[in-house]
This record gives C-alpha cells, sequence and structure tokens, in this order.
C-alpha cells in the first residue's frame, strides 16, 4: 500500500491534494437548522453617498457547504452537508428579518441613519445553486425590498449571468421609491500570488480583477474581503503585500475594502501556528492597514472588529483602541492613535 505522504505534512500539498490535508485537521460541525438563519447581527457601516450611517441588518444563512477549501475559512462550521430545497432559503430569511426589525440597536454616536442595507452571507457563494436555489431569487428579491443595498458574497469564478439576473429582479421586486442595490463581496484575501494559491483559492489575482470588472461594468457594486497576515509571507513582506492589495481591489473597481485578521481556529491554520508558520497579527497590524486604506480616499475602508481581543496584547488601552477603530469605521477619517495609561504606546 503506498503510504499517504500528504496525512501528516506540516504545510498542505499543492492542487487537489490540499483539500484532503485540510479536511483532515476539521473539527465537527455546529448543529444548524435548515429552517433557521445560524445567526443574525445590526451593525452600522458608512453610508455609499456619505451622508451618515447605513443601518446594516445581517443575516447569517445556514445552507450547504461550500465547494471550495480554502485554508483559512472557518465558515464551514456551520453549513450542512447536503442542499436545501427550494422555499428553505426564504422562509430563514422571513423570520430572520422579523427578528432583526423587533429588536433595534442603539443609534450609534449623533452621526445620522441615512440608509438600510441587508447582507445575505452564506458561508460561501450566493450563487452556487447548490447553496441557494436560483429558484428562490425572486422570493428573496421580494422580501428584500424595501432596503437600499443588498449585499451577498461569491466566488470570482461563479460571477456570471445569474448575478445580473438577481440584479434585475432587485429592481422589479422594489416597491416604491427605493431600488435596490446589488453589491457582491469577493474574497481576494491577499494580491500576493504565491499566498493566494496556497490558500487553497483556485483563482488568481487576474481572476478577482476580471470578476469585479465585470461587475462594474454591470452596475454591481464591489467590496472586497483582505486578510491582514495571512499565512506563507515573511513579517516584512506583510506590511507591504497589505497595502498592495488594497491598491489592487481599488483598481479593480471596488467601493469597500474590509479587512480581516486572520484567526486560527479552523484546524489548518492551528496547524501551522503549531508548527511556527503562521501567527495571528498583532493589532497595531490591523490599525496601520486600516490607516493606510482611507488615507487614499478611494473609496470606503472597514476593520473589522468581530473577536478584537484577540490580537491585543495590552488590557489598559484596548478599550479605547477598539473605540478608535470603530469611530473610524463609521466617519471614514483617521483619528490620533490611543494613549496607554501603562506606557505600551500603540504598538502593545
Amino acid at each position: 500500500m503506498t503510504p499517504d505522504l500528504t496525512a501528516d505534512s506540516i504545510e498542505p500539498p499543492a492542487g487537489r491534494e490540499a483539500d484532503a490535508w485540510i479536511l483532515r485537521r476539521r473539527g465537527p460541525k455546529n448543529p444548524t437548522d435548515p429552517e433557521s438563519a445560524y445567526a443574525l447581527l445590526r451593525e452600522w457601516e458608512p453610508s455609499p453617498t456619505g451622508s451618515g450611517l447605513a443601518d446594516v441588518w445581517t443575516v447569517f444563512l445556514t445552507n450547504r457547504e461550500c465547494p471550495w477549501r480554502c485554508l483559512m475559512c472557518d465558515l464551514w462550521k456551520n453549513t450542512l452537508d447536503q442542499a436545501l430545497a427550494p422555499g428553505a432559503i426564504p422562509r430563514q430569511l422571513k423570520r430572520a428579518l422579523r427578528t432583526l426589525g423587533d429588536a433595534p440597536p442603539q443609534p450609534a454616536a449623533s452621526l445620522p441613519i441615512s440608509e438600510r442595507h441587508l447582507k445575505l452571507y452564506n458561508s460561501g457563494s450566493f450563487f452556487d445553486r447548490q447553496a441557494i436555489p436560483s429558484e428562490d431569487h425572486v422570493e428573496i428579491a421580494r422580501q428584500a425590498s424595501g432596503f437600499h443595498r443588498v449585499i451577498v458574497e461569491c466566488h470570482p469564478s461563479l460571477v456570471g449571468d445569474l448575478v445580473l439576473r438577481f440584479r434585475d429582479q432587485l429592481l422589479n421586486e422594489s416597491r416604491g421609491s427605493i431600488a435596490p442595490c446589488l453589491e457582491l463581496a469577493l474574497g481576494l484575501e491577499t494580491a500576493h500570488e504565491p499566498s493566494l494559491t496556497r490558500l487553497n483559492k483556485r483563482m488568481t489575482v487576474a481572476n478577482f480583477v476580471h470578476a469585479s470588472r465585470f461587475l462594474t461594468n454591470h452596475g454591481v457594486a464591489v467590496r472586497v474581503f483582505l486578510l491582514a497576515h495571512p499565512p506563507f509571507m515573511s513579517a516584512t513582506e506583510q506590511p507591504v503585500w497589505i497595502r498592495r492589495s488594497i491598491e489592487v481591489a481599488f483598481d479593480a473597481g471596488a467601493t469597500v475594502v474590509s479587512l480581516i485578521p486572520t484567526r486560527v481556529g479552523n484546524g489548518a491554520l492551528d496547524r501551522l501556528r503549531d508548527a511556527g508558520l503562521f501567527r495571528e497579527p498583532p493589532l497595531e497590524a490591523l490599525e496601520e492597514a486600516f490607516e493606510y486604506g482611507l488615507s487614499l480616499r478611494r473609496g470606503r475602508v472597514l476593520a473589522d472588529l468581530w473577536d478584537l481581543k484577540r490580537f491585543s496584547r495590552c488590557e489598559a488601552c484596548f478599550g479605547e483602541r477598539r473605540n478608535r477603530l470603530e469611530q473610524m469605521n463609521w466617519t471614514q477619517k483617521a483619528r490620533p492613535p490611543a494613549a496607554c495609561a501603562a506606557g505600551c504606546g500603540s504598538n502593545a
């Protein structure tokens, strides 16, 4: 019998064998209900028009697992092993919107609220027919009526005519004076091609650029996810390539760039961390990338603040630093670095 040389290798092999390496390091999935979204969130983002904030309703839909096995992904934890029958996703959405509408968030500072946005995130690609049946798109569009913007996520390889049909369905089902704008969130992750390949994204920077330009040419807005400190890059390369990645995203037509700190917890990255090949970014890495993105003034830049404390090494100044990033998210303006009572400075 030929031994499986990929089973205990420290790093994932190249090509299709990477899937098996990644899958072996996973833990169990979380229990999910095919009739309910697995998480709901209501938050603020800066309005695309620059006039205050958007009230963003985020629905994390329960559906079939994404067919791509990206090295850094942990979204598979809340997915199903089988496809849903048509009708299940609209039922999830109807229940979610009722719940979100009953629990409005507290006002954000003194900034005015000018728009309502709906994010439909499904731990994969909205236009994967095995995840979201295309028969459900009309009913989803009908329920999204009344929102100024509908944001869904998609792998660049699935960008095509189905996106344009959903764009048109949103317009056809709109009520009153609001015609929802469709926005697609694409995971570029990094413009550093060697790292992108080893993340098992099965796409190139050129693939991303092609998809983004197709969308912008057809009136669909583009949001881009970028990783702060992805693996397979040296410490000196990290700040260079996060800046370059932000530039590539805007060059391709993105109007929003979302910066996400790379974190362990999915099995694969834990393996690389234990081997000394990956470490989570310090908080200042996110701060510096965020400041650079805002300085370009080419579009909205957002710092992902979920579970942010894990990236801080100083209890004394973390609260002020988090508040600073939140205010920068809302206002899209850089603020002075937070002072530390413990004397750690901004690089704590």
